[in-house]
């Protein structure tokens, strides 16, 4: 079995957050046998907006890593979770509610700018997403993402306060301890118990380090680096690549 986790933004995803571009890609893997994984910042709400336009049925991680979801009776064995709308929750991070109550407490220190405290209008700004992805992005369970910041000295404070800060292509994610490769690591014991796994991922962030630790074939887009990962500069050398 062949297990491939795929970040979004800046990855799958262009400037215009179309799903249409990307749709070619997931269908080749798909027709090749991979089971296709998101594993991204996005929210529950966002990820289903994707996963419904390629056909995806497979589990999919939300919020850096919060979040495993995976479509009850999706595996032939029971899966402990908190169950919920057709998914089966495992939680690795914190409430929402207790990211945004720490952000409120030092933004206007830092001047922070993110989700919890932008209008619609704001976030359109900020994020580049058109109204309907931009409310979907702001339907969120357990992250935030800190668009602005006038020092970086908020990273330091919020680690102190026992919160993960990491950075993607843009923008800083806050979550509790947990990260993308610990969520890929708990979903791929799960896979391994219907047989031997080869797993694969590609991202383009330093948030998608962790998560290209626990691969075994770990890609990169663009010029960050990283130990024992393949550089590529595009979703389509990556099809080059393993098919």
């Amino acid at each position: 079995m062949r297990v491939i986790f795929l970040d979004l933004d800046g990855t799958l995803l262009g400037d215009d957050y179309s799903p249409q571009p990307a749709g070619r890609v997931i269908k080749t893997l798909k027709n090749a046998g991979f089971e296709v994984v998101l594993n991204s910042s996005k929210t529950l709400a966002e990820q289903e907006y994707y996963r419904k336009a390629w056909g995806l049925e497979e589990p999919f991680i939300v919020e850096n890593g919060s979040a495993i979801v995976i479509p009850e009776s999706y595996f032939p064995f029971k899966v402990p979770g908190r169950k919920a709308g057709g998914y089966v929750f495992i939680e690795l991070g914190v409430d929402y509610g207790k990211v945004k109550a720490t952000l409120d407490e030092i933004a206007g220190a830092y001047g922070l700018k993110y989700y919890g405290n932008c209008t619609l209008e704001e976030v359109m700004d900020f994020t580049g997403l058109p109204e309907s992805l931009a409310r979907l992005a702001m339907k969120r369970d357990y992250s935030e993402t800190v668009f602005r910041w006038k020092s970086p000295v908020f990273i330091e404070e919020l680690s102190r306060r026992g919160f993960r800060v990491s950075k993607g292509s843009r923008f800083v994610g806050v979550t509790g301890d947990t990260d993308k490769g610990r969520a890929a690591a708990v979903l791929l014991r799960l896979y391994s118990r219907l047989g031997r796994v080869e797993s694969y991922a590609m991202g383009d962030g330093e948030n998608d380090l962790p998560l290209l630790d626990v691969v075994d074939h770990p890609f990169l887009i663009g010029n960050l680096r990283h130990p024992g990962t393949k550089n590529i500069s595009s979703v389509d050398e990556l099809l080059e690549v393993i098919l």
